[in-house]
């Protein structure tokens, strides 16, 4: 069991999960290399903020997401992980993740992203 980190804050939320909520975040939100404990946890999306807005860098952070997040079905916590990013207000894009924990349980997490 671990202390939820709320996703608008990156702060502990004060309530216990047992859901893939935090590894998801973690691994979307921390730049790919960037983490002391594991140099391999972490994602590319950071590098998405200096793209312009058009489809290509929708399949990147596509491509990026599913990368960051394949490590959680090869070590058994996920069954699957699907990730669709569509277009959100000018200059975001929006990803949704779907998780299936090896508990089968789905749950789906929203991530907005910044592009220029």
């Amino acid at each position: 069991m671990d202390t939820l980190l709320d996703p608008t804050t990156g702060d502990y939320a004060g309530i216990q999960t047992q859901t893939l909520a935090n590894p998801v975040y973690l691994r979307l939100m921390v730049p790919l290399g960037s983490w002391w404990a594991n140099p391999k946890l972490g994602s590319k999306l950071h590098l998405l903020q200096r793209e312009k807005d058009v489809s290509r860098v929708r399949v990147l952070a596509k491509q990026y997401a599913e990368e960051a997040l394949a490590p959680l079905v090869n070590d058994g916590r996920a069954t699957s992980i699907t990730v669709t990013a569509s277009q959100g207000n000018p200059g975001w894009l929006i990803l949704r993740v779907e998780v299936v924990s090896a508990a089968n349980q789905k749950q789906t997490f929203k991530l907005p992203v910044r592009v220029s």
